[in-house]
């Protein structure tokens, strides 16, 4: 397990410091090649470490290795260790596979930009930066790879740099990562403080053992929640994300499908036992991920941009997985997140046909009539979804429902709120989700379809072999993967997970069934009313109080515009005022000032007389002479 752990590992990485190195030495076209082989190494170095695991015992699956010690002071020691266990394997698998998959995709989406060398380079990064995120065997090393995900996040959402709002989204979404990344630091600099140590097992042993009080263990698991909350997109510091669809449909893809929105998920599941040691932050975590998944879903409803639609769907499922950690379901949470990794990696790229296929409109309203133009777009774009929604046997039914039974199963008060919420969402889900597969593929064709039909395009059919095949491939794991889960085909999800990330919650079939019912119910009613609204010409939410708010999104930026920027602006603009420039830079200007009156002194003595000069060496002879006269 540990060779294909660090192949998984290395082989991105290489592939982004070969390219980087070979800079305009190598063609775009063989950039795209080494990062797309770069990563599918790493995803056969994944399999290795799986098939090995496989064979072992279930006490016998998790290894650590240590290839160094990194850091040192006293008796505390932090070294390079990696982690192979189920819990990392299933983010190996899902990391590599769907982002090497992504990026194969880039290959044809993004022919012919001047700048590919660049992007393939930043993708094979990001893919080496999410591996180190969840191969890390302890806490410092994933804040590391933590950093690292947001870094190459900003750089290929800002990948358009001569774009402004393109540059604007990078920033935002850096900004705000970084205050996760804060609350992060200073919960581990908390566990240093108390356990002398940021490996797993000492610290997490500390939290369960009881020997950490109430109020240390709760600060550390609302420093890691505030890091899960950034990373995932959820309520409180979600704006970043619709703003994040600036960036190329495939980095859209590999962001929000299979690598940065999941990391919060995976934080949650392998720090388990401090959030099982604060049940009130854990609690929190299913709270916010439950109001995330309606905001979004709600929101969704009225934008028009096919990629924020299914961004705000991104959101929304990342809240449902939030839901299932934040009460115990861990094996089903990350069920979930396998699930998503294939059906909204294929929602993506799909529609990246689409937006290509338009000269990059993205603008549903200028869509419409494609399924007879582009029928194999229109099919594998039904597929996922349909497993967005959750309908049977599509992933999404047995990933999220089982969620939604979990809530049922743990009862009391939040438990009938997180069910009653999850299964409104399964509606709001319906309801956003065919609107806009009906806005795209049905009615009549707009001008710019029917341009698009007879342009230069249409002789390419839907696209290079390179974008098709990756769409297929996904299609077709977003109606199987979740097959995985009915007993006897494999090992249940959650049993495969469980000597890592033990249930706290299990339903029973009851429920499950009695759950599955009402939520398949409740989506198809909600694809049934999207489908009414759009034969009669309508939108969902009609123009009004309720309308403006939701175009505004609750106004979540104008409150954090007033709030945070223009008070730190306002500051930065007095401190800059009051401090920097008559301190700082009059200070500077002066001595430099001091500087140049000084030359001009010297200058003016320096007069060419030869008397002059040895009337002063005179002088200063005679000066020496008496010093040391004085002296003796």
């Amino acid at each position: 397990m540990i060779f294909g752990g660090w192949l998984c590992l290395l082989a991105p990485l290489a592939g982004f410091l070969s390219i980087l190195l070979a800079g305009t030495r190598i063609t775009r076209r063989q950039a795209g090649i080494l990062s797309t082989g770069s990563v599918f190494v790493g995803f056969a170095g994944a399999l290795i470490a799986f098939v090995d695991m496989l064979g072992r015992d279930t006490a016998d699956r998790s290894e650590v290795t240590t290839a160094w010690t990194w850091l040192q002071a006293g008796d505390f020691k932090v070294s390079l260790d990696l982690l192979v266990d189920p819990l990392s394997i299933v983010m190996m698998l899902v990391v590599s596979g769907i982002g090497g998959l992504i990026i194969l995709y880039s290959n044809g989406y993004m022919a012919g930009n001047d700048e590919e060398r660049r992007y393939f380079a930043y993708m094979a990064f990001f893919v080496f930066s999410m591996l180190l995120l969840v191969e890390s065997a302890n806490l410092l090393l994933l804040l590391v790879g933590w950093g690292l995900v947001g870094l190459a996040s900003y750089l290929l959402i800002a990948f358009d740099h001569h774009r402004p709002a393109a540059v604007t989204a990078g920033k935002k979404a850096f900004l705000m990562n970084a205050v996760g990344d804060a609350t992060m630091a200073l919960g581990f600099f908390l566990a240093i403080a108390k356990t002398g140590s940021l490996d797993f097992g000492p610290v997490f042993q500390a939290a369960s053992s009881g020997a950490l009080s109430d109020t240390v263990v709760t600060l550390i698991a609302l420093g890691l929640l505030g890091g899960a909350l950034a990373k995932s997109a959820q309520i409180p510091l979600h704006t970043w994300l619709p703003d994040a669809m600036e960036g190329p449909t495939p980095v859209s893809a590999l962001i929000h499908a299979a690598t940065m929105v999941t990391a919060g998920v995976y934080l949650i599941c392998r720090a388990h036992p401090i959030f099982e040691a604060a049940p009130a932050v854990q609690h929190l975590a299913a709270l916010l991920g439950l109001a995330t998944l309606l905001v979004a879903g709600v929101v969704a409803l009225v934008q028009w941009d096919i990629k924020r639609v299914i961004a705000y769907s991104t959101m929304s499922q990342i809240g449902y997985m939030f839901v299932g950690a934040g009460i115990g379901a861990y094996g089903f949470a990350m069920f979930h997140l396998v699930t998503h990794a294939f059906f909204k990696g294929l929602l993506f790229l799909a529609a990246g046909i689409v937006i290509h296929r338009l000269s990059g409109e993205q603008d549903m309203r200028e869509m419409g009539g494609l399924r007879r133009s582009m029928p194999l777009t229109h099919v594998t774009f039904l597929v996922g979804t349909l497993a967005l929604v959750a309908i049977i046997p599509f992933a999404g039914f047995w990933s999220k429902d089982a969620i939604i039974a979990s809530s049922l199963a743990l009862g009391g008060a939040l438990g009938w709120v997180l069910y009653i919420g999850c299964l409104i969402g399964s509606m709001l889900t319906g309801l956003y989700s065919f609107r806009m597969y009906f806005y795209v593929f049905h009615g009549e064709p707009s001008a710019k379809v029917e341009a698009a039909a007879h342009g230069e395009e249409a002789h390419h059919g839907e696209g290079d072999r390179s974008m098709t095949v990756p769409v297929v491939v996904l299609a077709i794991g977003a109606t199987f993967i979740g097959l995985l889960q009915i007993p006897g085909v494999w090992e249940p999800f959650e049993e495969f997970l469980e000597d890592v990330v033990p249930p706290l919650v299990t339903p029973s079939t009851g429920q499950e069934w009695l759950s599955s019912m009402i939520s398949l119910a409740l989506a198809t009613f909600g694809s049934y009313l999207a489908w009414r609204a759009f034969r009669a010409g309508r939108e969902l939410v009609s123009a009004g109080a309720i309308r403006t708010l939701l175009e505004h999104k609750f106004w979540f930026d104008e409150l954090y515009d007033a709030v945070f920027c223009r008070p730190a602006q306002l500051a930065a603009a007095l401190l800059r005022e009051q401090i920097e420039q008559p301190l700082v830079q009059g200070g500077l200007d002066e001595v430099a000032d001091g500087t140049i009156e000084a030359a001009s002194v010297a200058g003016r003595a320096e007069s060419g007389l030869l008397r002059t000069y040895a009337l002063a060496f005179a002088v200063a002879v005679s000066i020496l002479a008496l010093v040391f006269l004085v002296v003796r």
